[in-house]
């Protein structure tokens, strides 16, 4: 299981989300205060941190600020304030993502699940070989089987190391939309088919007939470096 750490000083929600949170399978433990938030970084090392930003003894951009100095764990900002400034400044300050009050536990977890992946990623040197090509995600390259480096514009980089990054697990189109173009492209599904069109013709030997970047209609994306499923 994976542990999160929810900072909410609101005790009734804390309470709430924390329990539903354990139920979906997470180990939770959860603060009401930012100094107890700091501590407990230090003792637990969550895998994610789920903030709320009005915080009774320190402000949440703040702490935010003060987390990033000495840790890089995920931070998915809650908050009830949908100014667009309070936004930027609390992504600017180093929070992975941010979901306004009210807001749909399905969504929550999504967001969740993505900080989790980009977080829980293979190490920077990991490589991965397939029978036509290798991805190298820590210099960011892909090379054909003579080496030669295989040209990706930043956008199709993204889009290939989230399914890379995804360990042959689905990924939803929506996560895949957030993960790489932000929240507010969710719905912008045309993309991911633009880009799923040209990763192919750069990287799939048989571009029509996909046998690394598989499509689940309706569902979402997936990448098989085995090469070995067919559609």
């Amino acid at each position: 299981m994976s542990g999160l750490l929810v900072v909410e000083d609101d005790i009734q929600l804390n309470k709430a989300l924390s329990l539903t949170l354990r139920s979906r399978g997470y180990q939770v433990a959860s603060v009401t205060i930012a100094g107890q938030c700091l501590v407990e970084i230090l003792r637990l090392e969550p895998d994610v941190i789920i903030m709320d930003l009005g915080l009774p003894d320190m402000d949440g951009i703040e702490l935010i600020r003060a987390v990033r100095a000495g840790s890089s764990v995920p931070i998915v900002v809650l908050s009830a304030r949908r100014d667009q400034t309070d936004k930027v400044q609390a992504l600017d300050a180093g929070a992975d993502d941010y979901l306004t009050k009210p807001f749909g536990i399905e969504e929550l977890l999504a967001r969740i699940r993505a900080a989790q992946r980009r977080a829980g990623a293979p190490a920077s040197d990991h490589v991965i070989a397939t029978a036509h090509f290798t991805v190298d995600l820590g210099r960011k390259q892909v090379h054909d089987n003579d080496g030669d480096e295989i040209h990706l514009t930043p956008t199709e980089w993204g889009v290939l190391e989230a399914l890379v990054r995804a360990d042959g697990l689905l990924v939803s189109g929506t996560d895949l939309l957030r993960d790489v173009w932000g929240s507010h492209y969710e719905s912008q599904s045309n993309y991911l088919r633009v880009y799923l069109a040209q990763l192919r013709r750069k990287l799939e030997p048989e571009p029509s007939r996909p046998r690394y970047f598989m499509t689940a209609a309706g569902l979402g994306y997936r990448f098989d470096a085995t090469g070995s499923t067919a559609q």
